[in-house]
């Protein structure tokens, strides 16, 4: 039985014989155009391409009125602010990074179980057996740290450029919330590694809830965040579920009312362009438009492929995020911090308040009246936030030109000088004290990667150059074959004898070879204990000596010994 093609449909088929095979091809296929980008038919796209005008009646403005996606954004814009200054495009980098976060979040979910048993095993598997697994996990933290940076930055352009006057207050409102979102969304996701890193520093942060006033309430506070009296399996399930579910979807529609607002009042023109008290942004007069289509969206789009490129090389070859050890309830790590975004927190609870009348030789508040972790802790980041919230309306200044502003530009970067202070005050370099012996120890070979001395030096020796033995800083004779081996244990040679704390202290090093490829790398430190300046002595008059060790394996495969 021989093969026939089936019969044309008739409409078709009277179309053709009207029109022709290519014409009618060239009419579906423009149908189809049209249908697609919602009102631009293909001739248009073509002569799009070509760079001509459109003609008149402008068909590319059609997408604005048919289209879902394109319906809220502006046909046109004014060509002042299509320029890098005054937006440098914060707002829509800030929206990329929160979809490639959405996008890696997703991909990352499939491989992951938010359970204490197994969640430091799901990101294991995530970057050994997952394809493409820690490019993912690596681009959604490195995207997580810019997306913080790119928010913060958009709303000191706004406050700069004063864009929260009149009659945008409302949509600086819901900028602080997107920046409060933001951060929350980065801190949730900080737990679900389930390290020491992530454990630790949610820890930390979530005990500030708990000083919130009354202290009943507190208690309550940060029972719902932990889930316990603990962070554990519901505690670590709250945090997935705030970063997968209830804070997206929160930062998802405070979003779209911010966008909604900007449409509705217009991109704020750069400050010298506009008469005082005037606002000018939806007044764009005809020689001033720039369409959106083709000239804004190529831009957008260039501006999305620069972002995803910068975020695959840096990355691919630059960024590793991090992961320490599985997360351990009863070993707390030396100078553990909250994230970087909320160190300054952490520099107020040191409360430089105290630390000034310390200084001073001024008498303290009574700690009746006065408590250092629920002020600094929860009221004065309460009000701070009220502050940012309500400020545009009470800003009564109406100009938003640079002369006629310098009080407020002033207090805005004394504002950014107080936040970097305290962020420094947040980290371990400062205020933080801990015995001499632990932090030579921490600082020489910590147990976990350490803020301040990272992986320590111990780690930056060759895994050939670890000859077994022992060596005494009293008498030190390291080997001829082992540079770096001889001077690390200079370096803990001049580190104990110059530290006052410790005394004619000393330190004997004793490595050995446990199996093949594995040793074990020790150190003891001895000195001489004091009180009030003077040596403790024993029953026989002798000085006692106090003894503080630690002791570390390295194995020849760890990918130890770099510079």
């Amino acid at each position: 039985m021989a093969l026939r093609w089936p019969e044309p449909i008739p409409t078709l088929q009277k179309e053709i014989q009207q029109y022709g095979w290519r014409r009618v091809i060239f009419m579906h296929l423009d149908e189809l155009v049209t249908r697609v980008t919602a009102g631009i038919p293909l001739t248009e796209v073509r002569n799009i391409i070509r760079g001509e005008p459109p003609p008149r009646p402008n068909p590319r403005v059609k997408p604005h009125t048919e289209s879902f996606i394109l319906h809220i954004k502006p046909s046109f814009y004014h060509e002042a602010v299509t320029r890098l200054y005054p937006t440098f495009r914060l707002g829509l980098l800030s929206f990329y990074l929160f979809l490639i976060e959405t996008i890696t979040g997703i991909f990352l979910m499939i491989f992951y179980t938010p359970s204490p048993l197994v969640a430091y095993e799901s990101m294991l598997r995530i970057l050994n057996n997952v394809p493409f697994g820690q490019l993912m996990r690596d681009i959604h933290r490195l995207g997580a740290e810019a997306m913080v940076v790119a928010v913060m930055l958009h709303m000191l352009r706004t406050f700069f450029t004063a864009s929260y006057k009149r009659p945008r207050q409302f949509t600086w409102a819901t900028g602080v919330l997107l920046l409060v979102f933001t951060l929350f969304l980065s801190f949730s996701g900080y737990l679900l590694p389930w390290d020491q890193l992530s454990y630790w520093a949610v820890t930390i942060g979530t005990s500030m809830a708990e000083a919130t006033p009354p202290p009943a309430l507190g208690r309550i506070v940060n029972l719902i965040l932990r889930g316990a009296p603990d962070i554990g399996a519901a505690g670590l399930l709250r945090f997935y579920l705030l970063h997968v579910i209830f804070l997206p979807l929160l930062l998802f529609f405070v979003f779209f009312v911010h966008y909604y607002k900007v449409v509705r009042h217009g991109l704020s023109l750069p400050p010298e362009m506009e008469a005082v008290g005037d606002d000018t942004a939806r007044k764009v007069p005809p020689e001033k438009r720039v369409p959106y289509i083709p000239d804004i969206a190529i831009q957008e789009a260039l501006w999305g492929i620069a972002l995803i490129a910068f975020l695959v090389i840096g990355a691919a070859f630059f960024f590793d995020a991090p992961l320490e050890q599985h997360a351990d309830p009863l070993n707390t790590p030396l100078h553990t911090t909250a994230p970087w975004y909320f160190l300054w927190l952490q520099g107020l609870l040191k409360d430089p308040f105290l630390l000034a009348l310390d200084r001073l030789g001024l008498p303290q508040p009574p700690a009746t009246i006065y408590n250092s972790k629920t002020f600094m802790g929860v009221i004065l980041p309460g009000l701070i936030l009220l502050f940012l919230l309500i400020m545009p309306y009470l800003d009564f200044n109406i100009s938003r030109r640079y002369r006629d502003r310098r009080k407020a530009l002033v207090a805005g970067l004394v504002g950014v000088a107080a936040w970097t202070l305290l962020t420094y005050m947040g980290t371990p370099a400062f205020a933080v004290t801990s015995s001499a012996d632990v932090e030579v120890l921490q600082e020489f070979m910590p147990l976990n990667p350490d803020p301040l001395y990272g992986e320590g030096r111990v780690r930056t020796i060759p895994y050939e150059q670890l000859i077994p033995g022992t060596y005494d800083t009293r008498d030190l004779q390291p080997p001829a074959d082992a540079p770096k081996l001889a001077h690390v244990l200079e370096e803990l040679k001049h580190r104990i004898e110059g530290d006052p704390q410790l005394p004619q202290g000393y330190a004997i090093v004793r490595i050995r070879e446990v199996q093949l490829g594995l040793k074990r790398f020790e150190i003891a430190i001895y000195w001489v204990k004091t009180r009030n300046g003077q040596p403790v002595l024993d029953p026989e008059g002798k000085p006692v000596i106090e003894e503080s060790k630690r002791a570390i394996y390295l194995h020849r495969d760890s990918g130890h010994g770099g510079e």
